[in-house]
């Protein structure tokens, strides 16, 4: 306890900023397209459906276990990009990996906007709309997605007093 009556604790600092947010929401979205491409997919191969599951998960798995040794190694939180930094110390190369996951992240998400959008409009009643429809209802969408997660984290990153 401090003299003013509070406990002697630091203060957290501030480290999210507006470009690792924005970051961060668009990985908020990532896997989602899963849950809304598999009726489409199971409609194309049948009761084969199971096959892609089994082999995401087998990679899954093998992707788990490599962060669970290397996070114990190097335990910032930088993932794939620190990663590749470690073992091949080629900047190149830690930029082409980290470029490739915010390409994964970027295309995750215009996914799964794209089948939210399609879904919210067949919801009210448009049976076939227009791509642009489309287009311009998942940019809405991914632009209330990332208002709630600006508030979400500027709420979450500011200090509480006790």
């Amino acid at each position: 306890m401090t003299a003013s009556g509070g406990t002697d604790q630091p203060e957290l600092k501030r480290a999210i900023g507006t470009k690792l947010l924005l970051l961060f929401i668009i990985g908020d979205v990532l896997g989602t397209g899963i849950y809304a491409l598999t009726g489409t997919v199971a409609g194309r191969v049948g009761g084969a459906v199971w096959i892609p599951f089994l082999v995401a998960f087998a990679v899954a798995m093998v992707t788990a276990a490599s962060y669970l040794e290397l996070v114990t190694k190097y335990p910032r939180a930088a993932g794939a990009a620190l990663y590749t930094h470690k073992a091949f110390g080629i900047h190149l190369v830690t930029f082409m990996v980290a470029f490739t996951v915010m390409c994964s992240g970027i295309t995750s998400a215009s996914t799964a906007s794209r089948a939210f959008s399609s879904n919210v409009l067949t919801v009210f009643g448009v049976d076939t709309p227009a791509p642009l429809v489309v287009t311009v209802v998942a940019l809405l969408f991914m632009v209330l997605v990332a208002l709630v997660n600006l508030r979400g984290w500027g709420r979450a990153s500011r200090p509480t007093s006790c």
